[in-house]
């Protein structure tokens, strides 16, 4: 009966945590251009491109939930084209967004009966970038980890039960009818466990092939070693989903989702971040905030072609810019806006863009090294975080300070994919 682990590390800032629980809700089980097994599908693919099986587990049972069809999770080669051709985007925005150009837009846009609208479109670039942005959060704070007594995630247990996600946040805001309809959700949840869990034992056996089982297990080796190496532990036990009721899974269910092969999720494994501007290559073009921002340009876009997504989006990225930092900025001796400023555009610098009103020399004096290693680390490759790396950055600094940042990385990372993408979507529209 216990919370979901991300839920209860942003509960550190329930004002924040109920504007997450609202967004998270409207893309995945809201009225939308995107059928409800193709959202959770979409989620699978962002969180594998950075391997990050707490999300790709809590999906793939979203997805069978949803009605999907199990041999899709096979992998890649066994679902619709059309799915498939999201895969150039998805590999981009998740590690260098800066090369997305008009022309990847229109090759999903025009390719025959396997096209895309450009609503769809602009429904799975935000799920993307929600999810990698999420990947960068699990990372972060620890919630791949297996949650153990002292560790990261062995929080304060809120009270038991089949508790709605959003139950634990009344009084912070949370509409009635969210409630209302999450309540519901959990009620039916528990009806459709039955077949759900027929649907995943029948992957279970349709997978157990020698050749696929010999695999399975060389993957798993492999994943144990690079668990090993960054000091990040499998993380294969399910958490439900923010927006669901909560209900413990059983062996069968861990068997299933523990086995999952995160390669079969993703192309090119070895596509990953880059330094922006290499020194030994010709400088990329900057992306300068003043020529497409997401006040101005963004917002206005993604509204019109998801109707109301901009609104969510928008107060998510003003609740966490609003959230009080006012110790944190004392300890480092500058205002609080100040402060927040300089990690945002920090990450905002490390995909290449930038603000002509801003000094860029006041990022190394308001960010120790270590701080800018930990931002650089969950931001661009958030599966090579260890919880080392979390202990000795600000160890004077309380675990909330530290989770205020982690959120500060989250939205800064989704903005900067959703800016690129949607200046892509603009050019090819104009």
């Amino acid at each position: 009966g216990r919370l979901e682990a991300v839920t209860q590390q942003m509960g550190y800032h329930p004002q924040y945590l109920d504007s997450f629980l609202k967004t998270q809700h409207y893309l995945m089980h809201m009225d939308g251009p995107l059928p409800f097994d193709c959202r959770h599908y979409i989620a699978i693919m962002a969180a594998a491109r950075h391997q990050c099986r707490y999300l790709v587990n809590l999906h793939v049972l979203q997805f069978l939930r949803a009605g999907g069809d199990p041999q899709w999770l096979r992998g890649l080669d066994f679902i619709p084209p059309k799915l498939r051709n999201l895969n150039e985007i998805n590999k981009i925005l998740a590690h260098r967004p800066w090369l997305i150009t008009k022309e990847h837009i229109e090759k999903l846009l025009k390719i025959s009966e396997w096209s895309w609208s450009l609503a769809e479109l602009v429904h799975a670039v935000v799920l993307l970038a929600h999810c990698h942005a999420l990947a960068s959060f699990v990372f972060g704070c620890g919630c791949e980890q297996d949650e153990g007594p002292g560790g990261r995630g062995s929080l304060k247990p809120l009270s038991p039960g089949n508790q709605c996600f959003c139950e634990a946040t009344a009084g912070n805001g949370c509409s009635q009818e969210l409630l209302r309809i999450n309540r519901k959700r959990s009620l039916d949840s528990c009806m459709e466990l039955d077949s759900l869990r027929e649907r995943m034992q029948r992957i279970h056996v349709e997978t157990e092939g020698r050749e696929e089982m010999r695999l399975l297990q060389q993957d798993r080796e492999e994943g144990e070693g690079q668990g090993a190496e960054v000091g990040v532990q499998d993380g294969t036990e399910h958490r439900s989903d923010p927006s669901a009721g909560l209900f413990p899974l059983t062996d069968t269910d861990r068997e299933v989702t523990s086995a999952t092969n995160l390669a079969c999720y993703m192309q090119d494994p070895d596509f990953g971040y880059q330094d922006f501007a290499r020194r030994d290559e010709d400088q990329t073009q900057v992306f300068r905030v003043q020529d497409y921002s997401w006040e101005d340009h963004g917002f206005s876009l993604v509204n019109r072609l998801y109707s109301d997504i901009g609104h969510l989006l928008d107060e998510k990225f003003r609740m966490v810019d609003g959230l009080q930092s006012s110790a944190m900025a004392k300890r480092q001796g500058c205002e609080p806006s100040v402060f927040k400023r300089g990690i945002w555009n920090y990450i905002h610098c490390m995909f290449g863009i930038r603000y002509d009103d801003y000094d860029y020399a006041e990022v190394n004096q308001l960010l120790e090294r270590m701080l800018k290693v930990y931002i650089k680390t969950v931001t661009c490759y958030p599966e090579k975080t260890n919880s080392e790396m979390f202990d000795r950055f600000w160890k004077q600094f309380k675990h909330s300070e530290k989770v205020h940042v982690n959120l500060l990385i989250l939205e800064a990372r989704m903005q900067a994919e959703l800016l690129y993408a949607l200046q892509a979507i603009t050019q090819y529209m104009i």
